[in-house]
């Protein structure tokens, strides 16, 4: 029997607070699931994105820098997507201030795919050295001096100062500048081969699994500090 015959999906998510947060009712059975099951799995996000170009799994959080190459293998959910102000990725580095050549310095990115990286493209598309890394080991490579600069997501957004790393721009306040729009981080999409009324249970699940959350925030919390990078209450 296929896993859409037995209502069994695959779903993917990243263990970033966000995801961890937003999915906790729909994975531990605390919402109604409408007859379905979902086999679910964590990986970065950029593991995600790239899944995701093999269509590897049926439900899964997406950057939107990737949902825009997939539109025709994937459907966005209006439920569970990161949209939001003062929340985007940062350009950081050891020094305070990096001159106004940028072009030779090399920086680390969470991936190629990632809004991150869109993001930080638009503000310095004369910069191509760029060394794709799992985020959260971005800060050091930074301290290290295996890369001049990094963008960093995530937890990492609240931590980077402690560590004595200086920003050198909030490249989601540029954004919010630029177009006067929210910052697009990532989506929940649903695989177009499913059934109508499969995506359609999808779709609902994930909201109620959202409303469940924001509801009951502390019923999520053993769960996001199972899984996240950072432990500090006040960050999470």
């Amino acid at each position: 029997m296929s896993h859409i015959e037995s209502q069994h999906l695959t779903l993917g998510f990243s263990p970033c607070p966000n995801d961890t947060f937003i999915f906790d009712a729909l994975v531990h059975g605390k919402v109604d699931t409408e007859g379905l099951t979902f086999d679910y799995q964590f990986h970065d996000v950029e593991v995600l994105n790239r899944m995701a170009f093999e269509s590897e799994l049926d439900f899964t959080k997406l950057s939107y820098h990737a949902f825009a190459h997939l539109t025709s293998s994937y459907i966005l959910l209006d439920a569970g997507s990161a949209l939001g102000r003062g929340c985007g990725p940062l350009f950081i580095s050891r020094e305070k201030e990096l001159g106004s050549d940028l072009s030779y310095i090399s920086v680390a990115i969470p991936g190629k795919l990632t809004t991150a990286n869109f993001l930080f493209s638009l503000a310095f598309p004369n910069i191509d050295k760029k060394v794709e890394m799992l985020f959260s080991d971005i800060e050091d490579a930074i301290l290290k001096g295996e890369v001049k600069a990094g963008v960093i997501i995530h937890e990492n957004r609240f931590t980077y100062e402690k560590r004595g790393l200086h920003k050198i721009l909030d490249l989601g306040q540029y954004w919010e500048g630029t177009t006067n729009l929210p910052i697009p981080l990532g989506g929940m999409v649903v695989k177009r081969g499913l059934p109508q009324d499969t995506m359609e249970k999808i779709n609902r699940i994930m909201k109620r699994s959202v409303e469940y959350a924001l509801n009951d925030p502390k019923s999520s919390l053993e769960f996001v500090r199972a899984h996240s990078q950072e432990l500090d209450e006040q960050v999470l």
